[in-house]
């Protein structure tokens, strides 16, 4: 069971698996409780979704025993700045540009941690500097891109996702470019998963007609045009990040009322069958 982008999941330990991948300058966070083996993941791409975005994890595996005993794990973001522009900046050149996109992000994380009253156990930082690899040019990438425990054990590996995505990929990649946009998920991280019920809800979220123009407009776009326009890192997305927003843009263009994908603001729901698919409630 995974989930893409900017969403809390959970899982009990009967599950095998839980992870993320498609990290560039985003950071895949995993907390789990020694005790029960309650696993929560996140896939975080701001600063501004922090302290929220921690809260709602920590409400899923910590039962508000403050005394629990907290793994975590990060994995993801990477020195998106390169030397060479930095050496090159002047003083006028904004901390934003200087900072990159990865180190706010994890600056805030670490700092949000270190604050709260839990009891944290940072087993995993495959971070910044020790998630970064350059080519013969000096161009930066990250190594791993994604992470998946093994709940039972805590056990974490590097990992990849594709082809298994579990339901409805494309409604909630679109999720989490739209909540941008809709205040009700101001700050928040976007939850799927229900342990349990063990369901996928994906709960409704808003579009407006911007989305429609920018779907339309990106559809003319050339690949590298959409990987220049859309990407914190252009250099470092993966083969099929531009499929991905394709399809994202066909969706939007085919449904441009949100209503349509969310009748009565109700959310989408999916159920595990007896064959270990998921099928739509």
């Amino acid at each position: 069971m995974i989930f893409v982008g900017g969403l809390p999941f959970s899982t009990d330990p009967s599950s095998q698996f839980v992870g993320t991948d498609e990290a560039t300058t985003c950071v895949g966070l995993v907390i789990r409780n020694r005790k029960n083996g309650m696993t929560s993941v996140a896939h975080m791409d701001s600063p501004d979704i922090v302290d929220m975005g921690l809260s709602q994890m920590l409400l899923l595996v910590v039962d508000h025993n403050l005394d629990a005993e907290l793994e975590v794990h990060l994995v993801g973001g990477f020195e998106d700045v390169s030397p060479n522009f930095l050496k090159s900046c002047t003083g006028s050149e904004s901390d934003a540009k200087l900072e990159g996109y990865s180190y706010p992000l994890c600056a805030k994380i670490f700092e949000t941690l270190c604050t709260r009253r839990e009891k944290f156990h940072i087993q995993t930082a495959f971070i910044l500097g020790h998630n970064t690899r350059r080519d013969s040019e000096g161009n930066a990438f990250p190594i791993f891109n994604g992470l998946a425990v093994e709940t039972s054990t805590g056990s974490v590996i590097p990992a990849s996702f594709d082809g298994a995505r579990c339901p409805d990929e494309i409604v909630r990649r679109i999720r989490v470019t739209a909540s941008y946009e809709d205040c009700s998920w101001n700050g928040k991280l976007l939850d799927t998963y229900d342990t349990r019920t063990d369901q996928f809800r994906i709960a409704s979220c808003c579009w407006t007609s911007r989305q429609r123009h920018t779907a339309l407009t990106l559809r003319r776009l050339t690949d590298s045009e959409i990987l220049l326009t859309c990407s914190t890192s252009p250099s470092a997305e993966g083969p099929d990040f531009v499929d991905n927003l394709r399809r994202q843009c066909e969706y939007l263009i085919k449904y441009p009322d949100w209503i349509e994908t969310f009748p009565l603001k109700q959310p989408r729901v999916f159920e595990r069958t007896s064959d270990g698919e998921w099928k739509r409630c």
